[in-house]
């Protein structure tokens, strides 16, 4: 059985590890949550590739075949490194800027993200190669992983710490926002209730599981017929959301290995929103 990776800060990758299910719900997982590191968003990028490291080296004697980098900040300051020094392929986050400066209508493209991100090469690389057709702006989501890793997903509260950091791309104009962490989607339900309908927001995780399956084909890990099969199901997702329908629900909880570096509190809560017949 094939086993494949992931890691994030905190609870954020799970939306990754989400996306990867719908498309292959019969593979073994191993994540890990480094909270007792999170958030990157400031730390050194030194700092960073050091926890990466060490956590490669876990997860390769838990058995992954493949390693998902399902953080923005460790992908910008490590996945290069990890790349260099371990025998196996990593997938990492991708900037989602092309994608919003193609759809923008009102020129302006938004992008939610930590700071660590916004000053990583790949992210400052895409920017350059869209910023002549639409105005990007930039805004770091303050607050946002502390929220996800709390539970904090809805309330007034959480609504205000949202709109402090939202709030300054609408105002420039912005009708499709990026979000540049894994964290950030879990936030989605209180940013599309703050921008309002005329607003899209773009989340990586869907492109990232399509990747991993071609990348999964190329290191024979997924057979041709296997992958054909995982991508009807993305043909299917998107064919619902062109007629604006609803995601179907998620089956079964995958088989998974859960690993915290502190409390693993708030990764077994996360997971359980997720999946919550798993208690």
């Amino acid at each position: 059985m094939r086993m494949i990776g992931l890691f994030d800060s905190g609870s954020g990758g799970l939306s990754v590890l989400r996306e990867i299910v719908r498309l292959l719900p019969d593979e073994k997982y191993v994540y890990y949550s480094d909270n007792a590191h999170c958030p990157y968003g400031e730390k050194s990028p030194e700092y960073i590739r050091e926890r990466c490291r060490e956590i490669v080296r876990l997860l390769l004697d838990k058995g992954a075949d493949i390693i998902v980098v399902a953080c923005n900040t460790a992908t910008a300051a490590a996945i290069q490194v990890l790349r260099e020094e371990f025998p196996v392929r990593f997938i990492g986050m991708e900037p989602a800027v092309k994608p919003a400066a193609l759809g923008t209508r009102t020129g302006v493209v938004g992008v939610l993200a930590t700071a660590g991100t916004l000053k990583g090469s790949k992210y400052l690389t895409t920017k350059g190669n869209f910023e002549d057709g639409c105005t990007i702006v930039e805004h770091v989501g303050q607050g946002f992983v502390e929220l996800v890793e709390n539970g904090d997903l809805e309330g007034k509260a959480t609504e205000e710490v949202v709109r402090t950091s939202l709030q300054p791309l609408l105002d420039a104009g912005a009708d499709i926002i990026v979000l540049g962490c894994t964290h950030y989607p879990f936030l989605l339900p209180v940013l599309r209730k703050l921008a309002g309908p005329g607003v899209r927001f773009i989340d990586p995780a869907p492109a990232v599981a399509r990747h991993l399956i071609y990348v999964m084909v190329q290191e024979r890990l997924l057979s041709e017929r296997e992958a054909t099969r995982a991508l009807a199901k993305v043909i299917e997702l998107a064919e619902k959301e062109a007629m604006g329908q609803k995601r179907p629900p998620l089956g079964a909880a995958p088989a998974v290995e859960l690993i915290s570096s502190g409390d693993p509190a708030p990764l077994q809560r996360m997971f359980h929103s997720i999946w919550p017949e798993i208690q």
